[in-house]
């Protein structure tokens, strides 16, 4: 399938002060094959500026196809990402944190296998390739590992980073699964999910990772890392749908 448009999945919490930088990142990247971006960026109730940001930065670039979706209450970044994901109208979508941690120049590695007519899904992984990482925390590593793992015994899959937030996938078949989780634990359900489906194709690539401090912005702690164990049971063990 020839892909016309790439949907790029924004969701956004109080990230006001650097929104304009992650989506200069994005302008700035010309895509294979002459493939179109729609960005769809979710305010998720920032409690900041990051709305007037936005709305900065569209009028400032008209040129570019931004749709721009908010909650009324803040729902969490799984619900965030549920609202781009029904609102994406390119045959393929890819998950964008607005922070700088990931680098938008990568996308085309991701698209390879796709535009090669390899692949339905496309993981980037932070642990393969010799790409650039920025060292930071043992433990999070570890228990990026570790939850890695647990998904892969009840997915059957092989994946080396099944935390990592660039996820590419065909519209079609993510929009036509019911998802569920509402924050952190969006990761193991839709892999758990996306395995489940017969003959589908996914492929893993290497990616950079510029990883950010507490001090910085991040925002995932040890729960969510509680909240993902338990996802894996949920949808793996007791295979809830």
């Amino acid at each position: 399938m020839a892909i016309q448009k790439l949907s790029i999945i924004i969701p956004a919490y109080n990230e006001g002060n650097t929104i304009h930088l992650i989506l200069d990142k994005i302008k700035a990247v010309n895509l294979t094959n002459d493939i179109q971006k729609e960005i769809i960026i979710v305010n998720d109730c920032s409690k900041d500026n990051t709305e007037m940001a936005i709305n900065a930065y569209r009028h400032a670039n008209s040129e570019l196809d931004i749709q721009y979706f908010k909650h009324d209450i803040n729902k969490g970044k799984g619900a965030a990402l549920h609202t781009g994901i029904s609102k994406a109208t390119g045959e393929y979508l890819i998950i964008q944190d607005a922070d700088l941690e990931y680098d938008p120049e990568e996308y085309n590695d991701l698209l390879k296998p796709v535009v090669a007519g390899f692949a339905d899904v496309v993981y980037g992984s932070r642990f393969m390739g010799s790409n650039p990482h920025r060292i930071l925390f043992f433990w999070h590593t570890i228990g990026n590992r570790w939850l890695t793992f647990a998904s892969n015994m009840f997915s059957n899959l092989n994946l080396t980073d099944m935390e990592t937030c660039y996820k590419l996938f065909n519209t079609q078949i993510i929009q036509a699964i019911k998802l569920t989780e509402k924050r952190f634990g969006f990761e193991p359900e839709i892999t758990i999910k996306i395995s489940r489906i017969p003959k589908i194709r996914i492929y893993e690539v290497g990616i950079s990772y510029y990883g950010r401090t507490y001090d910085e912005g991040k925002k995932i702690g040890w729960k969510d890392g509680v909240r993902a164990i338990y996802c894996i049971l949920k949808y793996g063990l007791f295979k809830a749908r």
